[in-house]
C-alpha cells in the first residue's frame, strides 16, 4: 500500500539558530524514495536514535528558510519486538502525561479491566470526554489540564490516553505520524499501548484511519516527538503544510479492535 507523505515548512529566523527537525519517517519505515531540502545552503546532520527516530539538525542563517520533505513509503512488514528494558520509561509519569496525578481517577474509572478491554475502555473514555477543538489548548497543556477542560487537539487526546493507561500499569507511549485521510490534515499524534507482547495503536480522536499511519517518531510524550525544536535564537513559523495520501483503499478501521502500526 504505497503512501506519499510530505511537509512544507517556511520559517523566518532573526539570527543564526540551531534547528532540530523530526519530520522524516522513522529509519525502519521502508521507502521507495525520499528527499529533504533546505532553501539555504546548509547540509543537515542526521542523528538516529536507538529506536530509529531520525533527527535532522542544522545551523540556519539569519532570514527566511524553506524546508521541504517528501517520501514515498512502501508496504511495511510487521513491527519488530521491543526489548523489555525499553518498556520501563513508558510506565513512568512524564511531562505531558502525569499518570501519578491521574492514578486515583484511573483506578476508579477502570477498576477490574485489563488487557485489550482496558485499552479500548480508556480510548473510548477519552473520545467521549474530549471534543476536538483547534486552538483550545496550548503547548503547555497536559493530560491533567486537558481532561477537565474537555477539549483539545490530537496531542491532547494522545497524552490523556497515555497517562490513564500508565496509571493502570500498562506501558504506553506517544507516536507522531503522517496520516492519509486525516481531516484537518496535519502532523498527527496517537497513542500506543503494550498488550500481549506488542505495541497496539489507538486514536481517540477517530480522525484518521490507523491502517494508513506512517510513523515519524515515538517517545514518552510530545516533548520527545516535536517536529521542530530550536535553540539560541528566535524563530517564526510563516507557513506549514502537511500532506499524506494513498491511492489504495484502506481497510475499515474498527475502533473496538486493536491493531499495530505496520
Amino acid at each position: 500500500m504505497p503512501r506519499v507523505v510530505s511537509a512544507e515548512i517556511d520559517l523566518e529566523t532573526a539570527a543564526s539558530v540551531d534547528l532540530i527537525f523530526q519530520i522524516a519517517t522513522r529509519a525502519d519505515v521502508p521507502l521507495e524514495s525520499e528527499s529533504l531540502t533546505f532553501s539555504q545552503d546548509i547540509e543537515p546532520v542526521e542523528l538516529v536514535a536507538a529506536d530509529g527516530t531520525r533527527f535532522h539538525r542544522i545551523r540556519s542563517l539569519e532570514g527566511p528558510l524553506e524546508v521541504r520533505y517528501r517520501a514515498v513509503v512502501e508496504t511495511q512488514d510487521a513491527p519488530t519486538r521491543t526489548p523489555e528494558l525499553e518498556l520501563i520509561p513508558y510506565l513512568r509519569p512524564s511531562r505531558y502525561s502525569e499518570s501519578d496525578i491521574l492514578f486515583p481517577q484511573a483506578r476508579r474509572e477502570f477498576r477490574g479491566l485489563s488487557g485489550a478491554e482496558l485499552v479500548i475502555a480508556v480510548t473510548d473514555y477519552v473520545a467521549d470526554t474530549l471534543a476536538y477543538t483547534r486552538g483550545a489548548s496550548s503547548g503547555t497543556d497536559s493530560a491533567v489540564t486537558i481532561l477537565p477542560k474537555g477539549q483539545g487537539v490530537c496531542r491532547d487526546y494522545a497524552h490523556s490516553v497515555v497517562a490513564l493507561l500508565r496509571a493502570m500499569d500498562v506501558p504506553a507511549r506517544y507516536a507522531a505520524c503522517y496520516a492519509p485521510g486525516l481531516v484537518p490534515m496535519d502532523f498527527h499524534a496517537v497513542a500506543e499501548a503494550w498488550v500481549d507482547g506488542a505495541w497496539h495503536v489507538v486514536d481517540a480522536t477517530r480522525l484518521a484511519n490507523r491502517h494508513g499511519l506512517v510513523r515519524i517518531a515515538t517517545g514518552v510524550d510530545a516533548a520527545a516527538c516535536a517536529w521542530l525544536s530550536y535553540h539560541g535564537g528566535a524563530v517564526s513559523l510563516k507557513r506549514l503544510r502537511v500532506d499524506a495520501q494513498t491511492d489504495a483503499p484502506l481497510d475499515h478501521d474498527d475502533h473496538s479492535a486493536l491493531i499495530q502500526i505496520a
